[in-house]
């Protein structure tokens, strides 16, 4: 899959830990570091909807879209 998500960056930029990310949205460590790292096959609109209150940014800040084909080269 060529979504990449950004959650890093935006915790960089608003000088937040991904513990009082977790604690604001609501949802665990755990799967907050599977959004992470790549590994989720999918987000609900609600939890993508915390995410972006608690970091106060878009969802294109967010989320990237990189073709397959620039991923392979």
């Amino acid at each position: 899959m060529a979504i990449i998500i950004n959650i890093d960056v935006m915790l960089a930029k608003r000088k937040m830990s991904l513990t009082e990310l977790s604690e604001r949205v609501g949802i665990t460590m755990a799967n907050l570091s599977i959004l992470k790292n790549g590994k989720a096959k999918a987000i609900r609109l609600s939890t993508l909807d915390a995410i972006c209150k608690a970091l106060e940014c878009q969802p294109g800040d967010i989320l990237e879209y990189k073709s397959d084909e620039d991923s392979q080269g």
